[in-house]
């Protein structure tokens, strides 16, 4: 099965972990991406100081984050395919947090 490549063109933040981006085939999407701030690598964009420094990678042009965050644009692109599935596995990530309790 072929993977699709999309490249990320826009990115603005519209809202509180709302992004709106736009891609090179023209398609745009909305995308709220607090149900799946969770975790060592997603958890830290609940900060919306770094939520907002949200950038499109030069050389593949999806979004990135300074901590190192990021998603792959062909999964950005299909959000909707892909939502609830992230929104799944970030709920077990703050489970799987809550009951082991912070790290010494």
């Amino acid at each position: 099965m072929q993977h699709p490549i999309h490249r990320v063109r826009r990115v603005e933040v519209v809202a509180a972990y709302r992004l709106r981006v736009e891609f090179e085939d023209q398609v745009e999407r909305t995308i709220d991406l607090e149900p799946v701030l969770a975790g060592e690598l997603y958890g830290p964009l609940r900060d919306l100081e770094l939520f907002r420094q949200v950038r499109i990678d030069p050389e593949v042009r999806t979004l990135v984050w300074p901590n190192g965050a990021d998603f792959d644009p062909a999964t950005l692109h299909d959000w909707p395919d892909h939502a609830e599935a992230f929104a799944r596995k970030a709920r077990e990530w703050a489970c799987s947090k809550a009951t082991t309790g912070p790290t010494p």
